[in-house]
């Protein structure tokens, strides 16, 4: 099974998914943002030059992704970090 690198800061209550190899420094080419009614909230895909999906910011994260994957997430603010 594949390891997905997942950051989260709680202070502004935002996720990142990547799903790119952690050594590499792949950068974001487009981003495309999912229509807020259709889900409720604000989930952004980033694309890279050749159109593979790269990662998901997901923005109130806490209603939006599982508490466990929250929990286990790599800390970007001061607490848990």
């Amino acid at each position: 099974m594949a390891d997905v690198r997942v950051t989260y800061d709680k202070t502004v209550n935002a996720a990142y998914v990547y799903f790119t190899d952690p050594q590499a420094h792949v950068h974001s080419a487009h981003m495309y943002p999912c229509d807020p009614v259709d889900v409720d909230g604000m989930i952004n895909l980033d694309f890279d030059e050749q159109g593979r999906l790269i990662g998901i910011e997901v923005l109130a994260a806490d209603s939006k992704l599982p508490t466990y994957l929250l929990e286990s997430a790599e800390r970007l603010d001061t607490e848990g970090a």
